[in-house]
């Protein structure tokens, strides 16, 4: 299993809107082959910047995701609100204790 971590910093009078738009695609990414699951993060400091948190089976069930046309479509849609460029990172666990928590 993989996390995807995409950092995105929107500007002020888009922060709404895109937390419409993810509110229309959350369960639609969640239903792609692969995914376990999506979230979406805002920073406690910084109301402008926001995290999705998304658990992939595999970096193979991600790419496709990417390369599907609900990814263009709402990626697309997504950079037009930036303030800053979007930052990703591909992550997996080596060791926690949070799921052990969460049981």
């Amino acid at each position: 299993m993989i996390t995807r971590l995409v950092k995105m910093h929107f500007r002020p009078d888009e922060t709404e809107n895109f937390i419409q738009l993810f509110e229309s695609v959350k369960d639609k990414i969640s239903a792609m082959e692969g995914c376990l699951g999506v979230d979406l993060l805002r920073d406690i400091n910084s109301p402008d910047i926001f995290f999705t948190y998304s658990h992939w089976d595999s970096e193979k069930h991600l790419n496709a995701y990417r390369d599907s046309e609900l990814f263009g479509i709402t990626w697309k849609n997504t950079k037009s609100k930036f303030a800053h460029k979007a930052e990703a990172w591909s992550v997996e666990q080596l060791v926690g204790t949070l799921n052990n928590i969460l049981k």
